[in-house]
């Protein structure tokens, strides 16, 4: 067992420096305009929440409109460096949040955890596209690149914690609507916090890893499984969290996905769509994005995807 879990970190070690020089040159090369950018019982309340409100407007809530990228939404969007000094139980990182949702009340906070031997650079991509949708988003890195997924947990919930105490937008996030988001050890960190920390309302887990047990976890979850993954195969990781997952729960596969098929903003328009969705449905409890989750839209219709899944959704 010790000698297969080394042999997996060396995989993944080896394939992330890999596919990071990769990744980096193909961003490069496609991407022409860049904007800078400066068991656990549920405690949703739809007080002070998008949906309550209205202020994203209904003809924003289109299939165009969400599947756009970066900071592409209703709101405008602003970063905040956090450095790794003043972080206090994670590695430091960026918020990215919206400046003109003030009529919307109270809005959702969310952290993003990378994978093993990953830097924030690689989750990065999800903090603008959900700010501008009206979450406060903190993208971050870890305190050590080779942290395990119950460390990562931990971290994640550092760093909502951080949000919340952060001067600058701490007053405008509702505390008992918070999100977790993590790709491969950190999506295994993503479904142990989910068991531990009752404020959080929706995970998202990609290709996630977890070697020992987590736990029960009935939080709302929509799994992203890459067909090819062998890092993390899907039927031994992210099929069987996801059997295994007891609340509302969707997973879609991407077609000859490789482990790394939802980082570094590869697949980012075919993904947003049904993140964005997913967390407004279940920390902000906006039932107009219904539309595009689980049997309302099916998402094997399109050749990116490879499966398509749902369960006690809506």
């Amino acid at each position: 067992m010790m000698k297969n879990m080394v042999l997996l970190k060396l995989i993944i070690a080896m394939s992330t420096l890999v596919f990071s020089t990769m990744a980096v040159a193909e961003i490069t090369v496609s991407e022409t305009r860049v904007k800078s950018l400066n068991p656990v019982v549920s405690t949703f309340n739809s007080t002070n929440s998008l949906a309550a409100l209205d202020c994203i407007k209904d003809d924003a809530i289109t299939a165009t409109e969400l599947t756009k990228t970066r900071d592409n939404g209703p709101f405008s969007v602003k970063s905040k460096h956090v450095s790794r000094q003043s972080a206090n139980g994670f590695g430091g990182g960026t918020i990215h949040y919206p400046t003109d949702a003030g009529s919307c009340g109270l809005l959702g906070g969310i952290a993003v955890v990378p994978g093993y031997v990953s830097y924030e650079s690689s989750i990065k991509w999800w903090g603008p596209r959900l700010a501008s949708w009206g979450f406060v988003v903190i993208t971050i890195n870890t305190s050590s690149i080779y942290d395990n997924p119950d460390s990562r947990a931990e971290q994640l919930s550092a760093a909502l914690d951080h949000l919340l105490a952060d001067e600058t937008v701490g007053h405008i996030i509702n505390p008992n609507r918070l999100g977790a988001i993590g790709w491969s050890m950190g999506g295994g960190g993503a479904l142990r916090l989910a068991t531990e920390r009752s404020t959080v309302q929706a995970i998202i887990a990609q290709t996630p890893y977890h070697d020992t047990s987590y736990g029960a976890m009935n939080t709302p979850a929509l799994f992203i499984a890459c067909e090819n993954d062998r890092i993390a195969p899907n039927k031994k990781y992210t099929n069987t969290f996801y059997q295994k997952a007891d609340g509302p729960k969707m997973k879609v596969e991407i077609n000859n996905g490789s482990h790394f098929c939802a980082s570094h903003r590869f697949n980012e328009k075919l993904l947003s769509k049904p993140a964005i969705a997913w967390m407004q449905r279940y920390i902000n409890g906006d039932t107009r994005f219904d539309k595009f989750l689980c049997g309302n839209e099916n998402y094997k219709d399109d050749p990116r995807i490879s499966a398509y899944d749902y369960e006690d959704c809506l």
